[in-house]
């Protein structure tokens, strides 16, 4: 039933400021709206909500990612702008906080102003 509708994309954020200069400047992220409750981003024709709550514990996983064609390329790109990769020690990850997965996948994480762990990946 849901399968052809568009999704909408959720991240909770604290600051409303530093989430729009990150999301707008930082990842290219297109503004839409902000409203007392939300920004809206478009992320190539995928809409984020950038919900403002009074409070939250960033999760320890990823919570939204892009699908890039060559991860080496945006993560120099990133980097440029102030964008820290995180290194987790996992085997298969390497100087550019770029890990391989056994699968193929290429996969780098970084963490939004409030904590949320966000990632880009290329796929074989």
């Amino acid at each position: 039933m849901l399968g052809s509708a568009k999704i909408v994309g959720f991240v909770p954020t604290r600051d409303f400021v530093k989430a729009k200069a990150f999301y707008e400047r930082v990842l290219g992220l297109r503004f839409i709206s902000e409203d007392p409750f939300a920004l809206a981003l478009d992320a190539n024709g995928i809409r984020v909500r950038v919900s403002k709550v009074p409070e939250f514990k960033p999760q320890q996983f990823t919570i939204l990612g892009w699908e890039v064609a060559d991860i080496g390329k945006f993560v120099a790109g990133l980097q440029e702008k102030g964008v820290v990769f995180e290194h987790y020690n996992i085997p298969g990850q390497d100087d550019r906080e770029i890990w391989s997965a056994p699968g193929g996948a290429k996969v780098s994480w970084f963490k939004a102003p409030d904590g949320n762990i966000l990632s880009i990946s290329q796929h074989p």
